[in-house]
């Protein structure tokens, strides 16, 4: 399949993914609250926050395998693939076991305290019920490098569309358990049963998609092992500056401003950044190709994918940003109900990063595709400390216009640091990355008018 072709395919399973993930999010909400009542379905969102929190203990080793294996892959070393392959996947079983004794112990001491006695559900309903959540969400700990299965066979929207397809049936067969009217217990079983079918087929997919396996086993290496160890550790930076951005600059304006506020900064953050939604659609689509024909040694072709993109989210991203100054404040006051008064300067400043992270974001992934993450994730905490600590300065001179300026600082700090960074790895400069990207946008037309021309002829 040709690449043009290949991004066609991504794009529209990365679509229809995101279709299904907002369906995900909301569909089972109201028959949850039939089924077992607001008050008890919140205690069971409050259970869910145990295995959510585990989840995070993959430390970034499955991110670091898999893109090690994507890169070895490419370059042709078939063999040290493979041993990539089996070293990963032996080091995220390890942490998958360490999790489960973790996850354990912190059930016993939850259970000490009587924590699960102050619950309206049922005391061993939630100890089993969470356990077999908590088991589901480390099984997905092998997704990553599995995924990379398919991105090294350059099947990535089979890929997508198979996680995808998990989601349905989790979607489904938690309707199923609803409407028959069973509880926590069951609903957890059928998740955990779902993932456990899932990442089995998955997995044996991916293997036999690439067919690597069928020649090479692989061997578990020392070395391999310490790098994954090493830059998986670097990959845990990412969601840890995201930590500090959201929740200390949301800590910073309820200290400084108060609880109304909050209410007022995250509702404009939410809304001024619907729109990236769309634009974070370009990342899944190009990324396996990207780092495909990084791995393959044609930075020609990556380049070229790298400034299309790049290009094209900021032109987007400026497109959104008109749309969100023109209709914006007329959706908030319908969207909160006119029950918050939104200061214009504030929305205006809050829109206008928006531009600023498609640049940054699109960039962002390169730092993946080379598998090089400890720089983003240095800068990202370093930008994220800064914003937290500007948007205290600013907040208490101009109120919540000041905390709007002190979280746009992060935008701007990032495409300051990751931009130039980005477009080195690439072997190019910022001077390049724009005129050469215009060179690609005005061949891309050219193509465009004369595929239309032969369509109608």
């Amino acid at each position: 399949m040709a690449l043009k072709n290949r991004i066609l395919s991504n794009g529209l399973a990365s679509i229809l993914q995101k279709f299904i993930r907002v369906v995900e999010q909301l569909f089972l909400v109201p028959f949850f609250i039939t089924a077992w009542g607001a008050a008890y379905y919140g205690e069971w969102l409050t259970l869910t926050i145990i295995p959510s929190v585990m989840a995070f203990s993959n430390l970034g080793f499955g991110s670091a395998a898999g893109n090690s294996f994507v890169l070895t892959y490419a370059s042709g070393d078939q063999q040290k693939a493979a041993s990539i392959s089996k070293t990963g996947f032996y080091i995220i079983t390890i942490m998958i076991l360490v999790a489960i004794l973790v996850s354990a112990l912190t059930i016993v001491v939850l259970d000490y305290f009587h924590v699960f006695e102050k619950s309206l559900i049922e005391k061993s309903d939630a100890i089993i019920a969470v356990s077999f959540m908590i088991i589901a969400q480390l099984l997905m700990f092998y997704l990553q490098l599995m995924e990379a299965y398919y991105r090294a066979a350059q099947k990535a929207a089979l890929s997508i569309n198979l996680i995808t397809l998990k989601s349905a049936f989790l979607i489904g067969t938690g309707l199923l358990v609803l409407v028959l009217g069973y509880g926590v217990i069951e609903f957890a079983i059928t998740q955990f049963i779902v993932t456990l079918v899932f990442i089995l087929l998955y997995g044996l997919k991916g293997r036999k998609v690439l067919g690597l396996f069928k020649t090479h086993n692989g061997i578990k290496d020392k070395a391999i092992l310490k790098d994954i160890t090493s830059k998986g550790l670097s990959y845990l930076m990412l969601p840890v500056w995201q930590i500090i951005y959201f929740q200390g600059s949301t800590f910073v304006v309820r200290i400084v401003l108060g609880p109304e506020a909050v209410a007022i900064f995250n509702t404009v953050r939410t809304l001024s950044r619907s729109f990236n939604q769309f634009l974070y659609l370009v990342e899944p689509t190009v990324f396996p190709e990207l780092q495909y024909y990084i791995g393959k040694n044609q930075w020609e072709t990556a380049k070229k994918i790298f400034r299309i993109s790049i290009l094209g989210v900021f032109l987007l991203s400026i497109i959104g940003c008109i749309l969100l100054a023109i209709f914006g404040p007329w959706f908030y006051a319908i969207w909160t109900k006119n029950e918050l008064d939104l200061p214009k300067a504030m929305w205006y400043v809050s829109i206008s990063g928006l531009i600023f992270n498609a640049l940054w974001y699109s960039a962002e992934m390169v730092f993946r595709a080379v598998n090089q993450p400890k720089k983003m994730g240095v800068f990202g905490i370093i930008s994220a400390v800064i914003s937290v600590a500007f948007t205290y300065v600013f907040a208490q001179h101009l109120g919540l216009v000041g905390a709007a300026l002190g979280a746009l600082t992060l935008d701007i700090l990032l495409v300051i640091l990751i931009l130039p960074l980005g477009c080195k790895l690439m072997h190019m400069s910022l001077g390049e990355l724009f005129k050469h990207g215009l060179e690609d946008f005005t061949s891309l037309n050219q193509q465009l008018k004369s595929k239309l021309k032969s369509l109608k002829n």
